[in-house]
């Protein structure tokens, strides 16, 4: 899908810049966590970036097993940032307009499955809101020719690939 970048607006509801720094995490799936990481490692703010699985148990958080098809993983990355230097809003800008395709149920590209699925896993309240809000905004403006269908779920816990 070819969407011009200039068509996606700044996030209306985010957290403002921390004063000091402070470490923050969001996990995010968009497909093939590899692809996703390495948009991730490029930005400002950015402390660390960690592969792995996340939306299901430890027993099945393998690479094998969760291409299988047959868990509730979903491939998806870690990020670590400093909340002084990056938002939430901007991770999520960058998600949903250069990290991946949010209207494709269960895929990205060739990767078909639910452990490709588009998933923001929110740690709390504020980041379930946040990303909520943005995905809304992003209808509204009608961003998409579809609409976007990336989940919102609570984090259980990440497991490292």
């Amino acid at each position: 899908m070819n969407i011009d970048p200039r068509a996606f607006p700044d996030p209306a509801k985010d957290i403002p810049l921390d004063v000091a720094p402070t470490i923050r995490t969001v996990v995010l799936a968009g497909g093939c966590f590899w692809c996703v990481e390495a948009v991730y490692r490029q930005l400002d703010g950015v402390v660390d970036v960690r592969s792995g699985y996340t939306g299901g148990t430890a027993q099945t958080a393998d690479y094998r097993t969760v291409c299988s098809g047959r868990t509730d993983h979903a491939e998806a990355i870690e990020v670590q940032y400093d909340g002084s230097k990056i938002t939430l809003g901007r991770l999520l800008k960058v998600f949903f307009s250069v990290g991946h395709d949010p209207t494709q149920l269960d895929r990205q590209g060739n990767d078909r499955g639910r452990q490709y699925r588009s998933a923001v896993f929110y740690g709390d309240e504020e980041q379930r809101s946040i990303a909520e809000a943005y995905i809304q905004q992003l209808d509204t403006a009608r961003v998409y020719p579809q609409p976007i269908v990336t989940t919102l779920e609570p984090l259980t816990a990440f497991y490292v690939a």
